[in-house]
Order: structure tokens, then C-alpha cells, then sequence
């Protein structure tokens, strides 16, 4: 038979057992109760509530407690687990002397008779048990938390531990044992104290969070990788609801007609929902006119799709594509700027353009790494395969080069193979393939698709440029060619958007108003040689290449400019100057030397002057002479020359 006996009837020792060992349920405390071994819950913790409106001091007191233990509850949940258990071990030893006092012991009573079963001392215990006492039972296990941190960590000089951190936080990404030894060399010199490498690693991992060391040591785009990435729902799109597109370069060399040996650049488009690959162009480079045709393919075929994602590269944003909405390149829309082919199908609004460099903002750029596999390393491209990267080039690298009508045969198979793949395991597949996924979203009732008009397809089958008519006739200047129209008069030095056929340069070309509006269709007048829009890209492009390597060498040539070369020349040292004579005379072809001045000529201080007035004094014509007194003049100067005179015969 079972005998129930009431705690207090008890022994002492067998009661500080029980207690001890847990078999007694404590009284509930007065305290709002709330769940047990939760943190407080909102009406009891919460500052707003009655208790911490009133102006009772005990209701102060205990709401102030009661935020206190919601702290604490914090604390506890970041504890280690060694923290843990000890409160849990604490507490037990607490409870036990809360059921003895429940059952009339004194304090002091309760804690010895506790000690001496347990294994607390008792100034633990007292020390414990007054520490719980101003809050509820429910939250004593966070109160009883150790608050240990730790290690204490060695003293450093503020000034080693900003070389520390300056040394170690930086790109190159030095190791802990070269910063610690550039550290200690200089705190030798500088009187620096320098605890432990353990200890300036510990610090580093405290004070300076993981994703700012990652930034500062491995820059920007691993700092973004330490963020999850957005998870975008596809499901929101139907069929051409949503596209994106993005170009890229095979890793195979492919040899043009003109025996051009490059890799092949694609641009292609791609269904949001269902992740097929819609359209693609083939082109040696990535420009606006293979954005601009491989759009006009996508649309002939399938319709206009309500939305577009670009890549933010130089070709998507091209005047050509998406004039009339601003980018990272084009900044400001000017009026005269003409609107682009995809901003007239889709709208401004309807265009996003995605983050440089980041491959998540771009589903397509999956499709591409499928493509990397099945297509770049295709046995038929054995030997024209280059490698990913400079470092992967292959042992053949280089010994061929695929013809690219075969290449392009390859590219179309294994693009229709990835459309058709069955086992996709994306939400919206849901194991079936891209073209059943397309297909069964393009053909439902529910789903509006709009097809492009005759007049639509002028715009993506021909380029668009903004040229301006001539002030009189109205005729336009296109690459080397001449159109005109008698239209064209009233528009006569206006800007216009001329749309051509880059293929077929003489054909003509539609002329619109930068607005968009059809003027007419122009005929070729003057066929300045029938070339394409590429042979006019590729001579530009030669142009420019041709004058970049010439001011190359000029600049690698000459090293100093003009006012270098000036700068180091020596300056010269003016002469001093001379003293003026103390006699001053003119000497004329008329006055022999040692002849006294004329009549009126003075010397003095007016001597010089008069000699220089004398000077600009006209001189007299002599007068005519006779052959007799020729032949005297002349036989007086032999004569002197004889005698050795040195006086001037007057002829």
C-alpha cells in the first residue's frame, strides 16, 4: 500500500534530498508566470505596460526587473554551452533551497542543509539565491547565466595595434607571421607593447567583424558573396512575359570566309519563365547591330515580349537599341536624341538593365555554362578549342580552326538538344523541358502576345542613325551615298532618323522625324560604291587603330615636350654695357680720314649730335665732269699713287 506524507512532516535530511534531487514541485511565485524556460513574455517585459506606467516604486522596480531579465534571456541564448550548464546546475541547487523555504525553513537553514547533500559551497549558493531573488522563478535560469567572456586578452599599444590592422587589413593579404614580424621589428625601434600573435588574432576576431576583413583582404565581389543571394519566383512571368539577354564569346577559333581567324561572339535571348533559349546572332565582335538582329529575330518569330533584362554592356546600350532612356553610359536624354528600337516595342519603363558584372542578376547566364560544355568543347571543334582562360589553353591549342558555317551548324543543334532537354528541375518545369514549358504557356487563351506590324519590321531589319538634311534640298549624306526625295524639302536642315538595310546600302533608306514619325522612303541618287555597314565599321575601326598606335610611338618616343626641352636650356648672361666714346664722328664715302670736320660742325658736348644731323642732311649731287678734267683728275691720282699718298682723288 502507498503512503503519501506531507514534505513539511518530514525529516530535515530526507527533505534537502528531495529538493535537491527535484522531486519537489516549488510554489508558484507571485510573479506573472510565463513559459518555462522562455524568454519573458511581451505583457510582462514590456516598458509601455501597466506596471511601468504606474507610480508605485515597486511597480518601477519591477518593471525595470523584468527588462533586466529580457537582457539576461538574451545573454543566455548567446552563452556557450559550458555557461549553460552550469545555470542549469545552479538553478537545480536554487530550487532546492526554494522548496525548503516554501516548506518553513529560515534561508540560512535551507542552504546548509542543501550544501551538505550537494555539492555547492555556501557562499555560492547565498550568493546565488540572493541573486534570483528580485526576479521571477520562471526566469532564474538567466539570471544564474556565468557571464564569462573568455581569455583576457594581453595589453597591446594603440599604436601596434593600428600597424596591426593597417598592415594585415589590405588587398594584398599578408599572413598573420609576416604582419607579426613587420610588428615586432618596429615596436623594437618604437618602445611599442606587443602581446602574442594568438592574442592580436583573437582581438581581430572580436573587434573587426569576418565580412569587413573579407572586404578589406579580398575586396567587393567577395564581400557581396558573404550576402545570400536574392531568390528570384520566375512564376510570375508567362510566355514572352519577361526576357533577358547577354553576349558571349566561345572558347573555340572559328576562320571567316576572308580567312579572319577569331572567336565567335553570340548574343542571344531568353524566355524569363520557362529559361528557352529564344534567338541568336553570330557575329567576329559584339555590337548594336547584332543586338539589333537577333532582336528582330526573336520578334519574327515568337512576338514582342512584355519585358526585357540587358546586359549593361556598350552594344545593349547603344542609341540604336535604347535611345531615349538613360544608362551608365548615357546619363542624360537629350531631346534630339532618337528613341531606340526596344524602347519603342517595349517602352522606357519596361526595360531594366542589369548589374555589371554580377551573373546572378541574369538567368541566361546558366544557359551559357551548358553551352560552354556542349558546344565549345564539341569533338567536331577538336583542335580549335582555346581554353577558358589563359592558364586552361589546351595541349592542341591552336592547331585549328573551325570554318564557321560549321561551327554554326554545330551551334544550332546543340541549342535545339539544350531547349529540348527533358528532367529540368526548376519550380515552373517541374521536370518537363524548356520547349514543353514555352509551349504550353505561349499556347494558353489566357496569354496575350503581340505580333509587330509591316511597319514594325522596318525597325529591327534596318539601322537607325540621326543625320542632318541639307539646309536647301533636304538631301542626306549616309555613308558615302546620297538619298533624296522631294518629300525631304520641307524638312530641309531638320534632323532626321534614317532607317537602311546595312547590307544593301543603295537600295534607299526610310526617313522618320526624331519622333519617330514616317517621313518618306528615299532613293540612293549617288552609289559611292555599294560597301556595308560592316566594311564602313571595320575601316573606322582600322582608322582609329591606325592613329591610337601612331600618338603610342609618338608619346614613347618623345619623352620631353616643348617647354621640357625650353626649361633645361641655359639661360644666357646678359653683356655689360659698353661706354660711349669720348669723340664722336660720321664717316661718309665723301670725307677722307684725318679731314677736319665742315663748317658747322663744333665739337663739345653738341658733337655727337651734330654729326647725326649732319648725316640726314641731303646730299649734293656732283657736277658734271669734262673729259679733260677726267683725264687731269685721273693723271693727278696716278701720280699720288707714285709718290705713295694715301689721299682719295675726287673723280
Amino acid at each position: 500500500m502507498q503512503r503519501l506524507y506531507a514534505f513539511k512532516d518530514l525529516p530535515a535530511d530526507l527533505q534537502a534530498a528531495l529538493a535537491i534531487a527535484g522531486r519537489v514541485t516549488p510554489a508558484v511565485s507571485s510573479a506573472p508566470a510565463s513559459r518555462a524556460g522562455a524568454a519573458p513574455s511581451a505583457a510582462r517585459t514590456s516598458p509601455t505596460g501597466a506596471a511601468a506606467l504606474s507610480s508605485s516604486p515597486a511597480a518601477r522596480k519591477a518593471a525595470v526587473a523584468a527588462q533586466t531579465a529580457e537582457s539576461l534571456w538574451g545573454r543566455h541564448e548567446r552563452a556557450a554551452p559550458g555557461c549553460k550548464a552550469r545555470a542549469a546546475q545552479l538553478k537545480a541547487a536554487v530550487d532546492a533551497v526554494a522548496a525548503l523555504v516554501d516548506a518553513g525553513r529560515a534561508v540560512r537553514q535551507a542552504i546548509r542543509e542543501v550544501v551538505a547533500q550537494g555539492t555547492e559551497t555556501e557562499g555560492t549558493l547565498r550568493k546565488s539565491w540572493y541573486d534570483v531573488k528580485p526576479y521571477a522563478r520562471e526566469d532564474w535560469l538567466a539570471v544564474l547565466t556565468p557571464g564569462w567572456t573568455g581569455r583576457t586578452l594581453d595589453t597591446v599599444s594603440p599604436e601596434a595595434w593600428d600597424f596591426f590592422k593597417g598592415d594585415y587589413l589590405r588587398l594584398e593579404a599578408p599572413k598573420y607571421s609576416a604582419v607579426y614580424d613587420r610588428l615586432t621589428r618596429t615596436a623594437k625601434v618604437r618602445g611599442w607593447i606587443v602581446p602574442s600573435l594568438g592574442s592580436l588574432k583573437t582581438r581581430l576576431d572580436r573587434e573587426v567583424p569576418k565580412a569587413v576583413q573579407v572586404l578589406a583582404r579580398r575586396g567587393t565581389e567577395a564581400f557581396a558573396r558573404t550576402m545570400p543571394a536574392q531568390r528570384r519566383d520566375r512564376s510570375v512571368f508567362t510566355a514572352l512575359g519577361g526576357v533577358n539577354a547577354d553576349g558571349h564569346r566561345f572558347d573555340v577559333f572559328a576562320k571567316w570566309p576572308d580567312g579572319t581567324v577569331a572567336r565567335p561572339v553570340m548574343v542571344g535571348w531568353q524566355d524569363l519563365m520557362s529559361g528557352k533559349l529564344l534567338a541568336k546572332r553570330v557575329d567576329r565582335t559584339e555590337h548594336s547591330g547584332l543586338v539589333r538582329l537577333s532582336f528582330g529575330d526573336l520578334i519574327e518569330q515568337y512576338g514582342i515580349p512584355g519585358a526585357a533584362w540587358l546586359d549593361n554592356g556598350r552594344s545593349f546600350a547603344a542609341k540604336f537599341i535604347t535611345g531615349g532612356m538613360a544608362n551608365r553610359y548615357r546619363f542624360k536624354v537629350r531631346e534630339e536624341d532618337p528613341a531606340g528600337l526596344m524602347t519603342q516595342l517595349i517602352g522606357a519603363d519596361n526595360i531594366h538593365w542589369t548589374t555589371p558584372y554580377h551573373g546572378q542578376a541574369k538567368p541566361i547566364e546558366r544557359a551559357w555554362l551548358d553551352l560552354c560544355e556542349t558546344v565549345a568543347k564539341h569533338p567536331a571543334f577538336a583542335g580549335a578549342y582555346v581554353g577558358n582562360n589563359p592558364m586552361a589553353k589546351p595541349e592542341n591549342y591552336g592547331s585549328r580552326a573551325v570554318p564557321i558555317a560549321d561551327f554554326l551548324a554545330v551551334l544550332d543543334e546543340e541549342i535545339a538538344a539544350h531547349n529540348a532537354r527533358s528532367g529540368r528541375r526548376s519550380t515552373i518545369c517541374a521536370g518537363r523541358s524548356f520547349d514543353q514549358t514555352f509551349a504550353e504557356s505561349y499556347q494558353e487563351a489566357g496569354v496575350l502576345i503581340r505580333m509587330p506590324t509591316a511597319e514594325q519590321r522596318r525597325w529591327w531589319m534596318l539601322a537607325a542613325e540621326s543625320v542632318s538634311l541639307a539646309r536647301s534640298t533636304g538631301e542626306i549624306k549616309l555613308l558615302g551615298n546620297f538619298y533624296w526625295h522631294e518629300s525631304l524639302v520641307d524638312h530641309a536642315g531638320d534632323k532626321a532618323v534614317v532607317r537602311f538595310d546595312p547590307d544593301h546600302l543603295h537600295k534607299g533608306v526610310h526617313v522618320y522625324t526624331m519622333d519617330g514619325r514616317y517621313i518618306t522612303d528615299a532613293e540612293c541618287t549617288v552609289a559611292a560604291g555599294f560597301n556595308d555597314l560592316d566594311a564602313a565599321r571595320d575601316l573606322a575601326r582600322a582608322k582609329s587603330q591606325r592613329k591610337k598606335h601612331a600618338k603610342g610611338v609618338l608619346d614613347a618616343e618623345r619623352r620631353m615636350d616643348a617647354l621640357q626641352v625650353a626649361a633645361l636650356m641655359p639661360r644666357a648672361t646678359p653683356a655689360e654695357p659698353m661706354k660711349a666714346p669720348k669723340v664722336v664722328r660720321m664717316a661718309t664715302g665723301h670725307a677722307a680720314p684725318g679731314k677736319r670736320p665742315a663748317a658747322g660742325v663744333q665739337g663739345g658736348d653738341n658733337e655727337g649730335s651734330s654729326v647725326i644731323a649732319a648725316a640726314f642732311r641731303p646730299v649734293p649731287k656732283p657736277a658734271p665732269m669734262t673729259d679733260e678734267d677726267f683725264e687731269a683728275a685721273f693723271s693727278a691720282g696716278v701720280a699720288r699713287l707714285k709718290a705713295g699718298g694715301t689721299g682719295k682723288a675726287r673723280l
